[in-house]
């Protein structure tokens, strides 16, 4: 009984090992295809039509692309199953005094098949984009195409027209930070000019409610005055008699 089950898990290990070296030479080739598909275009998005151009088109590396996905599938599928029955095995009863090693037998397996089917989604999702961005230059090098096939007048007024009205919307920009910015100095200017009236009212407040601190300002001054007018005075008649005792 024991031998048996071992020859059912050895079995079981082949099969997983032939499927994943399978899968590894598939997704290989696989991810070969998305990088030739990318590679047959040229610098402006056209395809190449000369002799370096791979042997398959686009049309045939699309086919070519499907029938890999689905071989691709078909063995994660099976290496799938594969596990599911590996995993079944580890939890029969007769098998517990190698649980831990078969364990990490299986753990192993698991890792590389989720492995192989991240390598797969990735590489058929970078295919799908590849694609669809061929598909969508095609598309826009055709409008170009029958643009530039229209009349060359008309090319180029069109061009003129575009022209003039990228310049009417650059003035119409620079006069918007204009009137933005002589609102803004408009508003700082009346903040201030009601700053300074607040502080003349306040000043006139103080003044009218301390009258006597205003009398004596001003008596302080005429002090100032008279004693000016003195000083004054007595220099200029000391400056005249040191004239008056030179001179004699």
């Amino acid at each position: 009984m024991a031998a048996g089950s071992s020859n059912y898990w050895e079995d079981l290990r082949k099969q997983a090992r032939q499927l994943e070296n399978e899968l590894d030479l598939k997704l290989v080739s696989f991810s070969k295809l998305c990088t030739s598909y990318s590679g047959a275009t040229t610098r402006d998005g056209r395809r190449d039509s000369s002799d370096t151009t791979p042997l398959l088109n686009g049309s045939s590396q699309d086919r070519m692309f499907e029938t890999m996905a689905v071989e691709i599938e078909q063995l994660l599928a099976k290496l799938t199953g594969v596990n599911d029955k590996m995993a079944e095995y580890t939890s029969t009863p007769g098998v517990t005094s190698l649980n831990a090693a078969l364990m990490h037998t299986l753990q192993r397996h698991r890792d590389i098949l989720q492995d192989y089917t991240h390598e797969f989604n990735k590489t058929k999702a970078n295919f799908i984009a590849i694609r669809e961005r061929e598909d969508l230059l095609g598309s826009v090098r055709k409008d170009i195409e029958s643009y530039k096939s229209g009349s060359g007048v008309n090319n180029r007024r069109t061009e003129l027209f575009l022209k003039e009205h990228e310049h009417l919307r650059n003035s119409d920009r620079l006069i918007e930070d204009t009137i933005s910015i002589a609102m803004a100095t408009k508003e700082n200017v009346t903040s201030q000019r009601g700053m300074l009236k607040s502080i003349q009212s306040k000043v006139n407040t103080l003044a009218n409610r301390f009258p006597a601190i205003n009398n004596l300002v001003q008596r302080i001054n005429l002090r100032k005055r008279r004693d000016t007018l003195i000083l004054g005075g007595v220099i200029g008649i000391c400056t005249i008699l040191l004239l008056l005792y030179a001179f004699h």
